[in-house]
């Protein structure tokens, strides 16, 4: 069902200082959505400051050159005055790690554009397609709905957010009208081949050799229904690589053949273990919630409060008793 964007349109025009955010670690889909929001509405008079919960992924530095994403840095006086706050790509309190406290305290208008399935009550009015490809699709429709025009960065930065959230439009969730915006994206500036080789013609060789560890480490079960590899806290200590290097290498558990479901469980520095899932056809989201995550049926994650071997003990239970109810 279509989204109806005119409250979101009415909370826009009444204010003029935005604050924006999106999920922790955040990918292609989470800062393009944001930065492509934020440059429309800053082209129309409006102030806006963007932060993130955790440091800044060095894979997307093109998208933001001037470095004006900062880091929140709790309590966040420094962004009290707001007159809104905006969520993209993330409804939960669990994805907004450090900045869930003040998103609490904040007393301003607040809304959230995401297409995840998995959502909490943080508060706000809420923009919600779980049908959407990309947040990066609902971003497009928020700033049609204010009547302004797509600019060349503009639509760069909605052109990452839509490929990096269907895989390159090679996933499952690619759909006839998500060619239609990229379309519209591309006659609008955006450059798909300048795009592509920054996302994955620059890999660093930390994130390679790390790429090397987690490959060495595959291992597939349930009668190669399922394959899984690790992250370990001392991998990036040992291959110069930093958590956010960990994006898109889930993808290699799920590309084996006959696999049905890919986990990646990382170790992570402050202490846990964040899972991401990928699927074919199992709804992986159930089991992330299992767990206190949640995301989409075929992708999604958790973070479990154990050791390695704890966590993937329990997650691998639980898949193979998810297979068993189907």
């Amino acid at each position: 069902m279509p989204v109806d964007w005119s409250s979101f349109v009415d909370l826009i025009r009444a204010r003029r200082r935005f604050l924006l955010t999106t999920h922790v670690r955040p990918d292609g889909d989470g800062l393009g959505s944001m930065l492509a929001l934020a440059e429309t509405l800053e082209q129309h008079g409006k102030q806006c400051d963007l932060v993130i919960a955790s440091t800044f992924p060095p894979r997307y530095d093109f998208l933001d050159p001037n470095r004006r994403i900062a880091r929140f840095v709790p309590p966040g006086d420094h962004w009290r005055a707001a007159e809104a706050v905006l969520i993209l790509d993330t409804g939960t309190w669990n994805q907004l790690d450090s900045f869930g406290p003040f998103l609490r305290e904040i007393n301003v208008a607040k809304a959230v554009i995401d297409h995840h399935q998995t959502q909490d009550d943080l508060g706000a009015l809420r923009f919600i397609d779980v049908t959407a490809e990309a947040t990066g699709r609902l971003t497009r429709e928020a700033i049609a709905a204010l009547g302004y025009p797509l600019t060349p960065s503009v639509a760069s930065h909605l052109f990452v957010a839509l490929a990096m959230d269907t895989g390159w439009f090679r996933h499952a969730n690619t759909t006839p009208a998500i060619y239609v915006l990229a379309s519209e994206l591309v006659r609008a500036g955006a450059r798909p081949e300048l795009l592509y080789d920054e996302l994955f013609e620059r890999n660093s060789l930390p994130r390679l050799k790390l790429m090397g560890l987690v490959l060495d480490r595959l291992q597939v079960v349930e009668g190669g229904k399922v394959a899984y590899s690790d992250v370990r806290r001392g991998d990036y200590e040992a291959t110069n690589a930093t958590p956010q290097d960990t994006e898109d290498l889930v993808n290699f558990t799920r590309s084996v053949a006959g696999v049905e479901v890919g986990m990646l469980f990382m170790e992570q520095p402050r202490g846990g273990v964040k899972v991401s899932f990928r699927s074919r056809s199992l709804d992986v989201a159930r089991l992330a919630e299992r767990f206190g995550g949640g995301g989409h049926r075929l992708a999604s994650g958790a973070t479990l409060h154990a050791s390695l071997a704890e966590a993937r003990a329990r997650v691998l239970e639980a898949v193979q008793a998810a297979f068993l109810a189907r």
